[in-house]
């Protein structure tokens, strides 16, 4: 019951929000409150099950409830957690609450913060259920319920072009999200099963290797939009870039994580067959994601869209590590997962740090020496992009190493030499990666500052006058230095 009981705070929450405003909580600040102490409260109940959860045993179903929801057809109301899923569930939970701490001090502009709060909770009950689910409509169920929420908080709180970012994102969605179930349902009739467990024991006995090839990869090209994988990301760095801070930490720190997270729990042990046809073209893909990546990172001249297109690299080492079809690889992608979302989360809860300070998050605009004006939030920023870079010792090196060591050695049923030439390619993705992370911390850590310290508040710095047209100001520009920031 533990999850039972740690998906209701959230929604009971939620559901509390939608009590008139003159009778419950009547201000906004009174709003971010409950949100910080519900999110506060399911990252207790996380808490609790890390610590009663069985190490010994983690290939086991923990801490689960299994109880018949309509027994005409076999659907089953099925949670558990086992060492795959635990880290995620943790993850999502610590997330949530940081997003909700941060906005006690940030409000987005846009629509109601009673609302804003409300689809918060209501994507952590959907992302908490896809990752306890082991029913495959159940897990279907939580896998729609985080787009809806996404979709609204994209839309009334996204920066100038959060209209079609908020398109781009739903129909890219829905279209892997309708893939997604084709492939389980040919399997699951096939089976004469939805539960998740008993399919992943047969380990796609009695189903025929053609219908696996093809339930992959319907599968596969589902999850493949989740993740995202190249050339599936189109929609990843428009909706990062106009998403409010708190809608592109959850995006990037967990959202991303159910691709990759239906790969490993679905797609593999339904259709072991499909994985071992597909293995090698799934790899070829996640390498090109992993240099195209960098190589559009290089590219950006955007703090924020630079962060989106990371993710498209660092996910690229993922489904990589997935696409070995060994232990090693595939506990690379586990491991790469709960890196990339504590890392990516921290760079974009920096990068609307920095956006709020100085207006803008242009890497020309922001020039150099953030060092000497904001010595603490460009020192957070140095560790977090060393860590996202792959800095040995630092959480990012160890699934991209791990991953290079699955490419290395692949399944036995796998062609070794093609793993070879991906082991290459992703290795040159991994410099090129450093190489986009150390261009940006020299254009706005190091180097002279050539504009003053912007205060917390975002108020002009004293020393200097701040015409109409600074980000400051927040006015238009009529000093005519065309500077970005300017101060004279």
């Amino acid at each position: 019951m533990t999850f039972v009981v740690m998906m209701a705070i959230p929604l009971v929450g939620a559901l509390a929000l939608l009590l008139p405003r003159g009778r419950f909580l009547a201000t906004g600040l009174a709003v971010r409150r409950f949100g910080t102490l519900v999110s506060g409260a399911t990252l207790l109940v996380a808490v609790a099950a890390l610590g009663a959860f069985d190490y010994g045993d983690a290939s086991a179903v923990q801490l689960g409830v299994d109880r018949a929801w309509a027994p005409a057809i076999g659907l089953r109301f099925h949670l558990g957690v086992d060492g795959i899923s635990l880290p995620l569930v943790a993850l999502t939970a610590l997330l949530t609450f940081l997003c909700f701490l941060h906005l006690l001090r940030h409000v987005p502009d846009g629509g109601d913060v009673r609302l804003l709060t409300a689809l918060l909770l209501v994507l952590e009950v959907g992302l908490l259920g896809t990752f306890t689910s082991l029913d495959l409509v159940l897990f279907f169920v939580f896998f729609e319920v985080v787009l809806l929420p996404m979709y609204a908080v994209i839309m009334l709180w996204g920066g100038p072009g959060r209209r079609a970012a908020a398109y781009k994102f739903i129909l890219y969605t829905l279209l892997g999200s309708g893939l997604l179930l084709a492939g389980m349902l040919l399997v699951a009739v096939d089976a004469g099963t939805l539960d998740m467990t008993e399919l992943a024991a047969r380990h796609g006995s009695g189903v025929a290797h053609g219908l696996q090839v093809t339930a992959f990869a319907l599968m596969a090209l589902g999850l493949a939009v989740k993740a995202p994988m190249w050339p599936l990301h189109t929609w990843l760095p428009d909706a990062h870039t106009e998403a409010p801070t708190v809608g592109s930490v959850l995006l990037a720190g967990v959202m991303l994580k159910m691709g990759t997270y239906g790969l490993v729990r679905v797609a593999l042990p339904l259709a072991p067959d499909g994985a071992a046809f597909w293995a090698p073209w799934l790899a070829l893909l996640a390498v090109i994601g992993i240099v195209y990546g960098a190589l559009a990172c290089l590219a950006q001249r955007d703090l924020k869209r630079m962060i989106a297109y990371s993710s498209v690299g660092h996910m690229g080492f993922v489904l990589l590590g997935i696409a070995t079809l060994t232990p090693v690889g595939v506990n690379a992608a586990l491991f790469g997962n709960i890196a990339h979302g504590l890392v990516t989360g921290l760079l974009f809860f920096l990068a609307g740090a920095v956006k709020e300070r100085w207006g803008t998050g242009d890497l020309d605009a922001l020039g150099g020496g953030m060092l000497t004006t904001s010595p603490r939030l460009a020192s957070v920023l140095t560790f977090a992009s060393v860590a996202s870079l792959g800095l040995p010792g630092l959480a990012g090196f160890w699934g991209e190493m791990m991953a290079l060591m699955g490419a290395y050695r692949p399944a036995p049923d796998l062609p070794r030499t093609p793993f070879l030439i991906f082991l290459a390619v992703a290795a040159l993705g991994a410099v090129l990666t450093a190489a986009y992370f150390l261009r940006m911390l020299s254009k706005i850590t190091h180097g002279r500052p050539d504009r003053p310290a912007a205060p917390r508040d975002g108020a002009p710095s004293p020393s200097r006058s701040t015409p109409p047209g600074c980000p400051w100001s927040r006015s238009p520009c009529s000093s005519g230095c065309g500077r970005k920031p300017c101060w004279t």
